[in-house]
């Protein structure tokens, strides 16, 4: 194997099975699946609902440090378990999140693992894969659409036109459709309004999908949307427009779970898609509770760090799904540990312990973070061929001393070879059940906590902020809704994911800060409250060299640049 390769080329490469081979690793009958071509399935919802529970079977967290520009491999490091798990035995599935088109164009490339620890057909699944983010897409329009066409038509539920808080979405990248002014023209377009656009993966609908049980329960959740409220300030939603019917119909198929391959011949779910910065960052519900049904163990990623995405998969997606984690994997790399510890990008090639010993701060809170879960951890030391002995000692002896494992892991180069140590180490967390105060799993706070006070807590406790800050509309926004009766939803932060605080240039692990609530939104469908603090937009933009500049089909015909 030559490490010169890119990762389109590894997986160009790959000695790719068929789907009902794939499928008859978990049991799955080739009746049961719903082909999208050679190398991608669906499998039906019909079959799902026949499954029982497999006793004893085990869920295991991937997540990561505080991601910087240096990488961590958080989906590398998740295929890299899930293969090496199998090496050693044991019958694993991988659930991961689907790619959005707007950071494979923007800034990723790509989203699919990488070197010899991918998912399969890459391309695929970075670029449109069964349809499923265009379908929420279409679903979430088709709301806006109704919407707008119930002003024209008379308005009879006599919504407020300044008080409409749902938006429309695509899914790419684009700044410059954050605000806009909608139904300019003329009287035949409509009533003008200020309206605006999130990227796709920040859509209710998205969060909905991820988090509904069945058909039944997504045609319920969808229902259940707000869209604005009346004059009165009385809320309206989407079943008063008639509209979760066929917003439901667009997304049956997509509601079916994907099944693809690693390159190991593995299989792999990989189902929704939100961001952890802007929305609950993890893959669907459906997806993860599928895998423990028919396999003996999950692995499972949550986006960013684990001050974003696995606070969520803790506080929202396990209560709402019903699901204890056994482990949780934390992902860090010297460079990034280099970089919070102040040393400059050039410099994260050379050997600097000084600089790694400062960044060590950022890692242990992550650490100190998910054991506040009552969940046992291991740090996957993912290693780059710049990385010394001396580095990967120095972290393996600064995580001891908290009281964790750090497992120096090479599944890059080596595929699951390369993670069968940190393989062991999870089996051994999990078949040992040895929890850190004897009582597991346990969510950050409780339902009945108000909502003010959760958003304190995550910041106080997750963020190591002294307090949280703001303005006398967003704190009525706050009052008015725990007055309505959604104190006892989770809060889902909408914040930078390159920083505890939200500041994205304060590196490692800043303390006495406070978090500034720009607005609140209600996610009735989804049942949580969206908290948007600092600077964070729920519509990204592209960056000055945009990775679409280097996408291109080659003169066979064959796509370059995805990475």
């Amino acid at each position: 194997m030559s490490e010169t390769k890119t990762d389109i080329e590894i997986a160009r490469a790959a000695d790719l099975r068929p789907m009902g081979e794939i499928a008859a690793k978990l049991g799955i009958p080739a009746e049961a699946l719903c082909q999208y071509g050679p190398d991608k399935a669906k499998v039906r919802l019909d079959y799902l609902q026949r499954l029982a529970d497999r006793p004893g079977a085990k869920l295991v967290l991937v997540t990561a440090m505080t991601p910087t520009p240096a990488g961590e491999g958080k989906t590398t490091t998740t295929v890299g378990l899930g293969d090496a798990l199998n090496r050693i035995g044991r019958r694993a599935a991988i659930c991961l999140r689907e790619p959005s088109l707007g950071p494979c164009f923007g800034m990723k490339g790509g989203a699919a693992g990488g070197g010899y620890a991918q998912v399969v057909p890459m391309e695929d699944i970075n670029l449109h894969f069964t349809g499923d983010f265009h379908a929420i897409g279409a679903a979430h329009n088709l709301l806006a659409a109704l919407l707008d066409n119930h002003l024209y038509w008379g308005n009879e539920l006599q919504i407020d036109s300044r008080r409409i808080t749902w938006r429309r979405v695509m899914d790419m990248n684009d700044r410059a459709l954050r605000s806009i002014v909608s139904s300019l023209g003329g009287v035949a377009n409509g009533f003008p309004r200020e309206d605006g656009f999130d990227i796709t993966v920040a859509s209710e609908v998205m969060a909905i999908f991820c988090l509904a049980q069945d058909l039944r329960d997504l045609e319920r959740r969808l229902g259940n949307i707000v869209v604005g409220q009346r004059r009165d300030r009385s809320p309206v939603d989407a079943a008063a427009l008639k509209a979760s019917g066929s917003m439901s119909v667009l997304l049956k198929d997509a509601l079916m779970p994907n099944l693809v391959q690693t390159l190991e011949n593995n299989p792999a779910f990989i189902h929704g898609g939100p961001f952890a910065n802007i929305a609950h960052g993890c893959n669907s519900a459906i997806a993860t509770k599928t895998a423990l049904k028919l396999a003996d163990y999950v692995v499972t990623e949550a986006g960013f760090g684990a001050d974003l995405g696995a606070e969520k998969f803790f506080d929202i997606k396990c209560p709402k799904a019903g699901l204890a984690p056994d482990a949780a994997v934390i992902v860090a790399t010297v460079r990034a540990l280099k970089m919070h510890g102040g040393a400059a990008r050039d410099q994260l090639g050379k050997e600097d312990l000084q600089a790694l010993r400062r960044g060590m701060a950022n890692l242990r809170r992550h650490i100190e973070n998910v054991r506040r879960f009552g969940v046992p951890a291991v740090v996957a030391l993912n290693r780059f061929t710049s990385d010394t002995a001396a580095e990967d000692d120095l972290v393996r002896e600064l995580c001891r001393e908290v009281g964790v494992e750090a497992v120096v892991c090479t599944h890059w180069a080596q595929g699951g070879a390369g993670a069968v140590e940190l393989a062991e180490h999870v089996a051994h967390l999990c078949e040992a059940e040895r929890y850190l105060d004897g009582r597991g799993f346990r969510p950050l706070y409780p339902s009945d906590m108000p909502l003010w006070d959760k958003m304190k807590t995550i910041a106080t406790q997750i963020y190591g902020a002294d307090d949280i800050i703001a303005d006398k509309r967003v704190r009525e926004q706050f009052a008015e809704l725990q007055e309505q009766g959604f104190g006892h939803y989770p809060v889902c932060v909408a914040k930078t994911q390159y920083s505890f605080s939200t500041d994205p240039n304060l590196k490692g692990a800043p303390s006495h800060h406070v978090v500034p609530i720009r607005e609140v939104r209600l996610a009735n469908g989804a049942e949580f409250v969206v908290v948007i603090c600092g600077d964070i937009m729920t519509m990204p933009g592209l960056p000055r060299v945009p990775a679409a500049s280097q996408i291109r089909i080659d003169r066979n015909g064959l796509v370059e640049g995805l990475f």
